[in-house]
Parts: C-alpha cells; structure tokens; sequence
C-alpha cells in the first residue's frame, strides 16, 4: 500500500490580510532569530498578494 501526498502551499491559503497578519505572527512565534525563515514567509506573503489580485 502506497501513501499518496500532495504538495502544500501556504500562499493558497492567505486569502485576506487578516490572514496573512496570523501567519506572519506565527512566523515570527516560531522564528524571530532567523531572518531566512522571516524573508521566506514575506516571499510567501507577496505570492499571496499577487495571487489573490490576478483573481481578481
């Protein structure tokens, strides 16, 4: 039996700046000290942003 997985992307999931103010504070929660982790969920964020305007 096999395991079937799908790839995640947290930028699918940003839709509102409500939501993306609660990941960045996790974000920072979790990883205050690393600056990769932070300018990585920043990259996450503006693919969200982008994402959600060529929804519209």
């Amino acid at each position: 039996m096999s395991v079937s997985t799908t790839l995640w992307d947290s930028a699918d999931y940003l839709e509102t700046d409500e939501d993306i103010q609660h990941y960045l504070d996790a974000c920072l929660e979790e990883a205050a000290d690393d600056p990769a982790f932070i300018v990585y969920a920043l990259s996450i964020v503006a693919r969200a942003k982008n994402i959600s305007q060529l929804a519209r």
